[in-house]
């Protein structure tokens, strides 16, 4: 059977960059590693992309690659420590340390963990999408997601009632082997996770029937959420405890809320501010009024002073978004719009030119008037 390309393995093509080949590795070393998936084919699978990337990484193992293909790399083309041995040269398995340190966290670095100890369980994020009055008033409400739990079979450790998970014996418990290779620069060690146990340092002999051995069921979570008046627009809050499970008896992570907050056909929001623009009259405008403005918190009374020139900004101090650490709330501003009537009756007509002379201006009226308009139809 013809050996599946080392690019099509990692999903990069051939010009890939050295920054694209990593980032590959790590996105795929991550999906399959035999600690996190444990599905069927995933460990082959996982075992095919560090090989594709033992040699795609090394500038010297990759050019052999590309020129001779897979002979170039396995001991017949030249290249490599003869048959049986491998990949040969591991010097640059550096690489690999940075990678596994991206990947769980503690870096290859830091090695002998111990992968029986309590761990922490994964943090969930979550989008709550909330109507734009909830967020200046605050609400309680409920809020249901998937996450695993620990299994109540088994109280997380994998084991069927009555029985309990042993000590990996390949691998004493660590998690990992160290593995002895013989290369073109001489004995090259390097740890690998245990084959036996995929890196858990036990061995359950007989899985809990719930969770099959993983010692985690996937459940519905449902909680109460007081969203704070005030709540803006992307803003995230932290719920303690209410993550994945945790391993080995270690605690829940935490549940991050995103709050998206759907607009208002009346009002517009920046932070604290409320915006909004209601219309008022030529007459109102020059003369001067007393009119109902509506603001998040109810109707509140505006005084117009004559005279306001369109588009005037008026701010009600105390009117707008409450804030979230308390000590009120911030303001409203409100732009008016003079209207002008697209028609107007008679009276109107005669008002508006008496007082343009009133003013000692003069006016010539392009829309005609009444006795106007009949003229020209008897004529």
């Amino acid at each position: 059977m013809a050996q599946e390309d080392y690019y099509d393995v990692l999903g990069v093509s051939r010009d890939a960059s050295d920054k694209e080949i990593n980032s590959a590795y790590r996105k795929l070393a991550k999906k399959y590693h035999p600690d996190i998936n444990h599905e069927p084919g995933a460990e082959e699978k996982y075992k095919k992309i560090n090989e594709a990337y033992e040699v795609l990484h090394d500038q010297q193992k990759r050019a052999q690659y590309d020129q001779f293909g897979s002979a170039g790399v396995n001991g017949q083309g030249g290249f490599g420590g003869g048959a049986g041995q491998g990949y040969g040269d591991f010097s640059g398995f550096g690489d690999f340390s940075d990678i596994f340190g991206d990947i769980f966290g503690n870096g290859a670095r830091q090695q002998h963990v111990d992968p029986t100890a309590p761990t922490r369980g994964e943090d969930l994020d979550y989008t709550l999408t909330i109507d734009f009055m909830d967020a200046i008033t605050g609400k309680k409400t409920q809020v249901s997601y998937t996450r695993s739990e620990t299994c109540s079979t088994c109280q997380g450790s994998g084991a069927e009632k009555g029985t309990h998970p042993t000590t990996c014996d390949k691998c004493q418990g660590t998690g990992y082997m160290t593995i002895t290779q013989q290369s073109l620069v001489g004995v090259v060690r390097r740890q690998t996770t245990c084959d036996k146990c995929h890196g858990r340092g036990v061995i359950i002999e007989h899985p809990c029937q719930t969770c099959h051995g993983n010692g985690v069921v996937d459940g519905k979570n449902t909680i109460e959420v007081n969203i704070p008046a005030g709540i803006d627009n992307g803003q995230q809050l932290r719920y303690e405890g209410q993550g994945e499970a945790g391993k080995n008896g270690g605690p829940y992570g935490d549940l991050y809320i995103s709050y998206r907050i759907k607009p208002s056909k009346e009002f517009e929001r920046s932070g604290n501010t409320i915006y909004t623009t209601v219309p008022i009259s030529f007459a109102q405008a020059t003369l001067g009024d007393e009119i109902n403005v509506k603001t998040v918190h109810g109707e509140k009374k505006l005084k117009i002073p004559a005279g306001t020139q369109p588009n005037k900004k008026f701010t009600l101090h105390g009117e707008g978004v409450p804030y979230l650490r308390g000590n009120g709330n911030g303001d409203q501003v409100t732009t008016v719009q003079v209207q002008i009537p697209k028609s107007i009756n008679e009276k109107q007509r005669e008002a508006l030119v008496e007082f343009v002379k009133a003013g000692g201006g003069s006016i010539t009226p392009q829309e005609k008037g009444f006795f106007e308009r009949l003229k020209d139809k008897l004529q």
